[in-house]
């Protein structure tokens, strides 16, 4: 499953990027997020392992973040590895003027055993829940 989300933020691109590469700054706009671990790899670099732990409504998720990619404002890439879910995402900031910058978040979700039938099920869930974290980021941003 593949797809596209993106989201128009009134900031200066300088100002969106410092705000998204801290991953101190995850936890004030990742609804859920419980934990960020450090795994391995220079943090926040290209080949970087993190653990990150979520509390969605009842159920506790765990994944693993690789970053693929780091040239930012161009691209920030990672894949998101949890039980039976793969997502790989690439976020791409663009300056729409002095102060204003469109986030855009590439997606694609492989799925195995159980999670392919979820995903049969509810397919428009994992992009709201991309959509959900973009305009949790731009909420955030908008107000700092």
């Amino acid at each position: 499953m593949k797809f596209d989300v993106a989201i128009e933020i009134d900031k200066p691109i300088d100002e969106v990027i410092a705000l998204f590469d801290s991953s101190d700054n995850m936890f004030k706009w990742m609804e859920g997020l419980e934990s960020f671990e450090h795994l391995s790899g220079e943090p926040g670099e290209v080949g970087a392992k993190s653990r990150l732990r979520f509390k969605m409504g009842k159920r506790d998720i765990e994944m693993v973040e690789t970053i693929t990619a780091k040239d930012l404002p161009r691209e920030f890439a990672g894949t998101y590895e949890a039980d039976g879910v793969t997502n790989i995402v690439q976020n791409k900031f663009e300056p729409l003027g002095p102060d204003r910058t469109l986030y855009t978040s590439k997606n694609e979700f492989q799925f195995k055993g159980f999670m392919k039938i979820v995903a049969l099920v509810v397919p428009g869930a994992f992009k709201k829940q991309s959509l959900k974290y973009l305009q949790a980021f731009k909420r955030f941003a908008e107000s700092r």
